[in-house]
């Protein structure tokens, strides 16, 4: 076993890998960016070395010697499935811990990866396999498989540069925006087109190999809950398969390894559809660890991250084909750093208060974040894997469940109350999955109303702040202090683009009396001294337990997985909702980049046409006019930071015909 790791790599897979180092008693080296100075897997590391970025591939190799590694694990993302680097680990006298540079690049390219397997005799979807396609013959190759197809990358995954085209007027534009993130993404804008599988079930199976020859499967990940391609709730085993279909696309998977002489950790993804379960095609080969790959680990009782390590130590694998069991049922959900009720954007903030779930024999929390972490548009926005498991799918979702409405997270607005309703939804209950259900179903996930009590808690949290500054002098405090009667103090709040409503307050924390919204004043208190730092919110005659943080102008407010942003709301300054606010100003529905300025000042557009590309943690998002007019002001420029909310143009609106017809 090796003495020394350099993880090449951040976050929660960077803080998981180092816990597996410290069980071995392997020192960790990490690696960070300038914007990840006190990163938590910062911290956990034995020692750390600052890099220019996590793709600065000599950078990275510079710190593995510096340090004395003698292995680089690259987790997943960034450089771990870029042949060059781990060609350039070799040359540098380290182990690159995964597949050989020849098996990376088999499977790293799509259309070549379908023409490897196929030889092999492993099914693919039907679809294009020629390289370097120019735009014309990618659209004779939509009408000649037929509608609908998938238009994917050739260099890269994770759904980045997807796109799913269901009519021929979507060819065009499509094609452009999809070569322009797979260019931003993966540095290649080669594209290849797929039948798109009606009730698509995305189902992989994670596959192990050694130096000695042996190749084994543990079993299938069911991977179908997705929303813009990506994963969001993960489970083993899959609901789906009977043990035949496991032990075929096992075989399957096995034989796809076998065809690039794969070495390490890998996962064979395959698509099939809900009604015909017996018909799967390859997809890809992800030459890495997955994201997902803890459902397995509790399903086999086996740690991956291990393996991993002593066969890239050159050790044979401590067990054959016949000694995997898969023992009761594990699901994963991922918390995101996005908002599901905007399309699931990107997100930002510091985590202002953090509190995640218990963990033990049932439950397992993978994290890379801590209190005052700042949450950017610079990298993926994962923050956390919460991961349960049971004796069966029952009980494993409600272990699930339960252990996210214990994950309080706030100043950062995050999945996670869409990831209980997505549990709880009658189809995820019965194990009938497809890649489509979220998007169905997403009216139906979002929660939107705010419970009056949300807003009085908010307004008694500001009182407590006041009352805690230390000045007793009741002149001094915002309460409604005065000779005879208490006043009223009023503040008006905002929450996530919802209309400002006004909350009166009188008396102090502990004991007040709250009107929100002009209703009859009712009786409310603060009690801050529960465990976990919890608050007791009394509203009404009803208590519940809440957590409560606050920066400058916003309270955050959480309760069961849910959490508000209660904002002051500020005559004038920039409102909470984005994309089209005040008639014909549109502003960025994310922090990032602009990319795109589609349109100049003074041009006529109509409705639905685009006008800004926006760009952040490699998503494109476009802001498209919201009526006829004229661009009266247009303060985007291609390549400016912008923060959310940020006005990117002002459309004056055309007068309607009426109206044209009267002047």
């Amino acid at each position: 076993m090796f003495s020394a790791v350099l993880i090449a790599n951040r976050g929660e897979i960077a803080v998981r890998i180092i816990r597996t180092l410290r069980e071995l008693g392997v020192r960790s080296v990490a690696v960070y960016s300038p914007a990840d100075l006190g990163a938590r897997h910062v911290r956990e590391a034995d020692e750390a070395v600052g890099v220019s970025g996590y793709l600065d591939a000599e950078a990275v190799i510079g710190a593995a010697r510096a340090t004395g590694a003698e292995a680089v694990h690259p987790g997943y993302g960034f450089l771990a499935e870029n042949a060059a680097f781990a060609r350039a680990c070799a040359a540098a006298g380290l182990v690159f811990v995964g597949p050989p540079p020849a098996a990376i690049e088999a499977m790293g390219d799509k259309i070549r990866a379908k023409r490897t397997v196929t030889a092999a005799d492993v099914p693919v979807v039907p679809g294009s396999d020629e390289a370097g396609l120019s735009d014309a013959a990618l659209a004779e190759a939509v009408a000649r498989i037929g509608l609908p197809v998938l238009l994917k990358p050739s260099a890269g995954g994770g759904g980045k540069g997807m796109r799913l085209i269901r009519s021929a007027d979507e060819v065009p534009s499509a094609i452009d925006s999809a070569r322009r993130e797979a260019r931003g993404a993966f540095g290649d804008d080669t594209l290849l087109v797929e039948r798109f599988i009606e009730n698509p079930r995305h189902i992989e199976i994670q596959v192990f190999a050694d130096t000695h020859g042996a190749v084994v499967h543990l079993g299938e990940r069911e991977c179908s809950l997705q929303r813009r391609h990506q994963k969001i709730i993960e489970e083993a085993p899959s609901p789906l398969l009977t043990e035949e279909q496991r032990e075929r696309m096992g075989a399957s998977a096995i034989d796809a390894a076998r065809a690039v002489g794969y070495v390490g950790a890998g996962t064979v993804e395959y698509i099939l559809s809900a009604d015909r379960p017996d018909e799967y095609y390859f997809m890809e080969m992800n030459t890495r660890l997955q994201v997902e790959h803890p459902v397995t680990e509790l399903v086999t009782g086996l740690d991956l991250v291990e393996l991993q390590l002593r066969v890239a130590a050159g050790e044979p694998l401590p067990f054959a084909q016949d000694g995997v069991r898969l023992r009761g049922h594990a699901a994963e959900a991922r918390v995101y750093a996005e908002d599901p009720a905007r399309g699931f954007l990107p997100t930002g903030g510091t985590v202002l208060a953090l509190s995640e779930p218990g963990t033990g024999a049932a439950v397992r929390v993978d994290s890379g974040i801590a209190e005052g972490t700042e949450v950017g548009g610079s990298y993926d926005p994962m923050l956390a894997k919460v991961i349960a498991w049971g004796p069966e799918r029952t009980t494993a979702l409600t272990r699930l469940d339960r252990a996210l409405a214990s994950y309080t997270l706030l100043g950062v607005p995050t999945n996670i109350a869409f990831l209980r309703a997505l549990i709880a939804h009658p189809d995820v209950a019965a194990g009938r999955l497809d890649t489509g259900l979220v998007e169905r179903s997403l009216d139906d996930l979002v929660h939107d109303a705010v419970p009056d009590e949300v807003l009085a808690a908010a307004a008694l949290e500001r009182l407590r702040a006041l009352e805690a500054t230390g000045d007793q002098d009741p002149w001094a405090i915002r309460d409604g202090w005065r000779l005879g009667e208490p006043a009223w103090t009023t503040w008006c709040f905002s929450v996530d683009g919802h209309d400002p409503v006004p909350v009166r307050v009188r008396g102090r924390s502990a004991a007040a009396e709250i009107s929100v919204n002009g209703a009859a004043p009712v009786p409310a208190a603060l009690d801050h001294g529960l465990e976990r730092g919890g608050s007791a919110v009394a509203y009404g005659g009803r208590t519940t337990a809440y957590a409560l943080a606050a920066d400058e102008r916003t309270v955050w407010v959480g309760r069961d997985g849910r959490t508000w942003a209660v904002r002051e709301f500020v005559p004038g300054a920039a409102g909470s909702a984005a994309g089209v606010a005040g008639g014909g100003v549109l502003r960025s529905p994310m922090p990032g980049t602009v990319l795109a300025v589609k349109v100049a000042k003074g041009d006529a557009v109509t409705a639905g046409q685009p006008l800004v590309i926006v760009e952040a943690m490699k998503m494109e998002h476009t802001v498209t006019a919201p009526v006829d007019g004229i661009v009266a002001d247009l303060p985007a420029r291609t390549g400016a930071q912008v923060a959310l909310d940020a006005v990117l143009a002002e459309i004056t609106p055309a007068p309607d015909d009426d109206e044209g017809r009267r002047q």
